[in-house]
Order: structure tokens, then sequence, then C-alpha cells
């Protein structure tokens, strides 16, 4: 079961104009709902939230034959205003252009993450300098920085020796894995010049090899398994 610490002080320090029914109706599902879920994050700004459609349910078809999880085949779309966030032990985001979080979005993520919550953000070519403002909105005392190689999450189920496997070229620059750390906990992974959600997609999408697919598969693995343990 998922229960994320400090949540009813969380909900009550919010700006937002919860009533108690919504409140009431909120808590239920964060306390029963299996910790095995995951969401796609819509956000606003004009982005491609919903880009790589297959993405993420062929990246949870091999989490759960690979690393025994039990999520639910199709993903929930999450908006990140929405106090149902809270139900998900991780949310991932793409796509290609504009990123805006409003200021109760941010008080909504920011509670999100800091009560247990993780990100995972794959640049698909274009996110980067939108994500890195907008998160910096979220979180302005933070930055991001670049995992090391012996960090856990490269290390789960599978081994990344190298850290973040290329899977695109985009610029022709490394691949890196960017992460914000509150309090000493990751709580927002960002693969960069890497672009794992386009190698979890169909393999007529890309016609990426199975060699180059499995990579990526195996590393979203690690962040998803990351994600439930942590």
């Amino acid at each position: 079961m998922i229960i994320f610490p400090n949540l009813l002080t969380i909900f009550c320090s919010r700006k937002l104009k919860i009533t108690l029914v919504t409140f009431a109706c909120c808590l239920l599902p964060v306390a029963y709902i299996s910790a095995q879920q995951v969401a796609i994050l819509k956000y606003n700004g004009g982005g491609d939230w919903y880009a790589n459609p297959t993405a993420l349910p062929n990246l949870i078809k091999f989490c759960n034959k690979n690393i025994k999880t039990s999520i639910k085949e199709n993903p929930e779309m999450i908006e990140v205003s929405s106090v149902a966030i809270y139900n998900y032990p991780i949310i991932f985001m793409t796509g290609h252009g504009n990123v805006s979080i409003s200021d109760d979005d941010i008080e909504n993520l920011k509670n999100y993450l800091i009560s247990g919550g993780f990100l995972h953000v794959s640049d698909n070519y274009g996110l980067d300098n939108y994500i890195r403002r907008e998160l910096k909105k979220v979180f302005p005392k933070l930055d991001f920085k670049e995992i090391p190689y012996d960090h856990p999450i490269y290390h789960q189920t599978f081994n990344f020796e190298n850290g973040c496997p290329k899977i695109h070229e985009h610029n022709n620059k490394r691949p890196q894995g960017f992460g914000l750390f509150y309090e000493g906990r990751l709580v927002v992974f960002y693969d960069y010049e890497s672009d794992l959600s386009d190698g979890w997609e169909d393999e007529e999408v890309h016609n990426d090899p199975y060699e180059i697919r499995e990579k990526a598969l195996k590393m979203g693995a690690n962040i998803v398994e990351y994600a439930f343990k942590n």
C-alpha cells in the first residue's frame, strides 16, 4: 500500500480551495490503491505531453515480465494540479516543446515529490530548456546534478556501469542522467541526450534494433524499480 508521509499536513497547507468532501474522497485511493501504479503527466504550455503513446505501455509490459511488478497495463493520465497525483509512486513526463507550470501546479508537484513521489523526465529532444526552467520554480534552491555511475538507480535488476544508455543521437552529445535531490533523496530523474522513452516505443516507430530497445527498457525498469523501493 502507498501512504505518503505527512499527507494531511500537505493537504492542509495547500492554497488551493479543496472542500472537505473532496479531501475525504482523495484520501481513500491513497490508502487503498496498489503501490505499483504509474501515470503520465499532462502539463500545460503547448508541449506534446502525449508524445510516444506506445512507450509507457511497453515499459509496463517489460517490467511486469522481467522485474515481477504488477502494474496496470494501461497507464493513467494525471494533470499536474490534480490531488490524485498522490496515488502514484512514479509519474512520467516527456515531450518536445514548451512546459508551463502554474503557481498552484508548482505547489502540488513539490508537495507530491517531497512526500515520497518520483518524477521521471525523458528529453524527447527540445524539452531541455523548458523543463529546467519550470522545475527551478518548483525547487528554486536545487540544481540538476549529474547522477554518479555508482548510484543505485543504475544498479537495480539491471546494471549500467556507464550510466544512462544512448538511444538516439539528437545533438550527438553523450547521454546523461541528471537528478534533483531533496534532503538527500532523488526525487526527479532526467534522462538527457538519451531519449529512453523513444526506445520504449513499438519497434516500427523508430526502427531501432533490438539491442537498443532492450537497453532503453532495462534502464526504464531500473527507474521504476528504484521509485517503488524508495
